[in-house]
């Protein structure tokens, strides 16, 4: 665009967005629809400020079924349809690595459908232009001047009421675009924040989690989630949790973390540190993420009780206890260490991303195969015990990290099995 919103005429603004949305790049030809179908949502808005992915997601509505449409979309452009909601004829086109939904017009005319939406940035529309027709904008509740205004305004209360999931999506729109709540907004959102409950929990969590992700911000709108009650219903109840102030966009920069580490790593945390099993359960999180995210829990309330006694937060903890928490916690190092000070995690994440560190990656230095053999042991509870004490004595120094002909480590299992105890140095 030559332009920004606050000095474009309407006409100017539609022609730049048609241009940076490059139709011609699109799976299914915008002349592959039906006359009268238009472009709303998330491609909109994003196209206006200027933030479109490099495959956005398309948002169609048309005047006809749209369910028949996208199936002979579907077999004509080699990709699949999705039926999203039968009663309102909502269904996904899938082709290649784009998704395109396409909605059947709720009302009779396309300002009906508008009036219906959530948040009045998501209500603006482009219809697709035909033959040499310019590219216009419809824009009845005003969206584009709450883009300039940098706010995110409900268009109405009951329209919130109607998908109660809307309630929460309002902070995750206004973490991602950097907006604020319109006061009145926010009001409905408090005052309604007890709905939220009666939402699926896997649509409430997919919003959490865009949430968290937010890298500048998503803690503040996290804790204002709980503040407002949105999320009382899942057992997250207010004041949000103290440690989640200090997970803000910065925290990965100050503790060293590369930005492929904090992006999946900052996410984590935040949830872990909002989120308690019983919420997570309720939420319907995968039993993945429940257990992820109970380790950084656990993991974060041993440190802070090693803390609370003088101790060094790690250095400190029995060696069962290090070695458990860094079995626990190896794949997910990157998301506890925003958990611990910064001074901890500068030194733990050196050792973590020494793939050969024998305590930050514990393994045993002979397997189960070779100990039976040589030892003349059966499998059971006894060779178990006898690989974690290997795994213990290699973490901490006491056998070599390099024993190629395993004669150490070997001794030291012989010398087990006749005193079950005792150290290997």
């Amino acid at each position: 665009m030559t332009c920004d919103l606050r000095s474009c005429d309407r006409r100017t603004l539609a022609e730049g967005l048609w241009r940076r949305l490059q139709p011609a790049r699109w799976p299914v030809p915008p002349e592959a629809f039906p006359a009268g179908t238009s472009l709303v949502g998330g491609a909109v808005r994003d196209g206006l400020l200027d933030r479109l992915a490099e495959r956005p997601d398309l948002d169609l509505v048309v005047a006809e079924e749209a369910i028949p449409l996208c199936k002979r979309l579907a077999r004509r452009h080699r990709g699949s349809c999705v039926v999203l909601d039968e009663p309102r004829s909502i269904a996904r086109l899938v082709v290649a690595d784009w998704t395109i939904d396409v909605a059947r017009l709720a009302g009779p005319d396309l300002e009906s459908d508008l009036a219906r939406r959530d948040y009045s940035v998501n209500a603006i529309a482009l219809p697709l232009p035909t033959g040499d027709a310019a590219p216009t904008l419809v824009d009845p509740q005003g969206g584009l001047a709450d883009l300039e205004a940098a706010q995110l305004r409900a268009i109405a209360e009951a329209n919130l009421l109607d998908d109660p999931l809307r309630l929460l999506r309002g902070l995750r729109l206004a973490a991602e675009l950097g907006f604020a709540l319109e006061p009145r907004t926010a009001d409905w959102i408090r005052r309604h924040a007890d709905r939220c409950g009666t939402v699926a929990g896997e649509r409430v969590l997919a919003e959490l989690e865009r949430l968290a992700a937010v890298l500048h911000g998503g803690e503040r709108w996290l804790a204002e989630a709980v503040s407002l009650g949105l999320l009382a219903p899942w057992g997250a109840a207010p004041p949000a949790p103290a440690a989640l102030a200090e997970l803000d966009g910065d925290a990965p920069r100050r503790r060293g973390l590369e930005p492929t580490e904090a992006a999946w790593a900052l996410p984590l945390a935040r949830l872990g540190s909002l989120l308690d099993g019983q919420a997570l359960v309720a939420l319907r999180a995968s039993r993945r993420l429940q257990q992820r995210t109970a380790r950084l829990r656990s993991g974060w309330a041993v440190v802070a009780a090693a803390i609370a006694v003088g101790d060094a937060p790690l250095a400190g903890l029995p060696e069962e206890t290090r070695l458990t928490l860094q079995r626990q916690l190896e794949a997910d190092l990157p998301a506890w260490l925003l958990g611990l000070p910064v001074e901890v995690a500068a030194d733990a994440l050196e050792r973590w991303r020494d793939a050969a560190d024998p305590l930050f990656h514990p393994r045993p230095p002979l397997d189960g195969r070779t100990l039976q053999a040589a030892l003349d042991l059966e499998a059971g509870p006894e060779l178990g015990r006898l690989i974690d004490h290997l795994t213990r004595e290699r973490a901490f120094g006491r056998l070599a990290t390099e024993d190629p002909s395993g004669a150490q480590s070997l001794a030291c299992a012989r010398r087990w099995l006749m005193e079950r105890d005792g150290r290997c140095d």
